[in-house]
């Protein structure tokens, strides 16, 4: 009896110690693929302006990725209102608090460096979109920070193209005082932002390049804003008047505006005999609707949708694993930065549909 006793004894021992080894071993495990990342993951997305259209858009978007993923990440969002002193103290905060991931758009993108050096000191990963600084120089001494950043010069390009396509197709309605000249109005989202100056840029040469005489009428600076846009060209409406034949804007925020200015003069409203063409970017569900109804002539769309690609490498980067790790993204040449190439978007606008 004593001797089986003590083979029961050792055999307890021996299942005790087995089981507290493999749970080590499965603790070591984890720590070392780094899934020990208590759920749900917390995110926290600090915007210059939440009421901005592309913002809007976006939101919706997390908080659709949020339902989807019940249990595994929670989103929060701070409006700055373009206020840079809220910003930080919003971040300071969250920061002692707690937070897995930061989706950065910042309001100053020369205090990009100081806030970035800020939120190392927590060792957060970071995701800078939808603004970003003129070297990637400001970004790489941090391994956990990331750019999710559009393509602007091909965006840009795209807006070239759609606007050189409606001038050959639809010459004779564009052309108004018939001088072979296209006069355009720019809308400008920020003067020293390196993607308003690219969107600008390759719009105005892809149409150059294309053979098509141009000349500047306004390039006014609207701040990414849809009512500054709309109260803007409703002004310049009434200084240009019929010399206005087309609008190029940096994103869709101002088109829309544009285009609502438009109308309060009978123009783009579905009377082919009175059409200014208008190009944005981002693909916002308002100018979506806009151009589907022939209101606008077309949009720089995002494609795939950079809400899923911050998703995604997001959750790579809180889990410290390669930021592109099992997706279909590319870092570029920078090696800290990811670009989302656009497709055209155009709608009936001349009763056409542009390939």
């Amino acid at each position: 009896m004593k001797i089986l006793k003590k083979i029961l004894t050792i055999t307890a021992i021996t299942i005790v110690v087995i089981i507290i080894l493999r749970n080590n071993y499965s603790m070591a495990t984890d720590i070392n693929t780094n899934y020990c990342q208590k759920l749900p993951v917390r995110v926290a997305l600090f915007a210059k302006d939440l009421n901005d259209d592309y913002l809007v858009f976006l939101r919706n978007k997390f908080e659709d990725i949020q339902k989807n993923n019940e249990g595994k990440v929670v989103f929060t969002f701070y409006d700055a209102k373009f206020n840079k002193s809220v910003q930080n103290a919003d971040i300071d905060k969250k920061l002692k608090e707690g937070i897995d991931l930061i989706l950065l758009d910042i309001v100053d993108i020369n205090n990009l460096g100081e806030t970035i050096s800020k939120i190392t000191q927590y060792n957060v990963p970071v995701i800078v979109f939808n603004r970003e600084p003129s070297t990637a120089d400001v970004i790489k001494p941090y391994k956990k920070v990331l750019l999710v950043g559009a393509d602007s010069k091909q965006a840009g390009i795209l807006q070239g193209k759609m606007i050189t396509e409606a001038w050959n197709s639809h010459k004779e309605s564009i052309d108004k005082n018939k001088d072979n000249v296209l006069q355009y109005i720019m809308l400008i989202g920020e003067k020293s932002n390196e993607t308003s100056i690219d969107r600008s840029k390759y719009s105005i040469s892809t149409i150059q390049q294309a053979g098509i005489k141009t000349q500047e009428l306004a390039s006014p600076v609207l701040n990414w804003d849809t009512e500054t846009a709309k109260s803007t060209v409703d002004a310049l409406f009434l200084r240009y008047s019929d010399k206005i034949e087309a609008i190029i804007s940096n994103d869709d925020s101002m088109a829309i505006g544009a285009v609502q200015a438009l109308q309060k003069y009978g123009y783009n409203t579905g009377n082919k005999s009175k059409v200014i063409p208008v190009v944005g970017i981002d693909g916002v569900p308002e100018a979506i609707d806009l151009i589907s109804k022939g209101f606008m002539l077309g949009t720089a769309l995002q494609n795939p949708n950079i809400a899923d690609v911050m998703y995604d490498i997001g959750m790579n980067l809180v889990y410290d694993r390669n930021p592109v790790e099992g997706t279909s993204y590319k870092l570029d040449e920078t090696g800290v930065a990811v670009r989302i190439p656009f497709t055209e978007y155009t709608g009936p606008m001349f009763e056409y549909k542009i390939k």
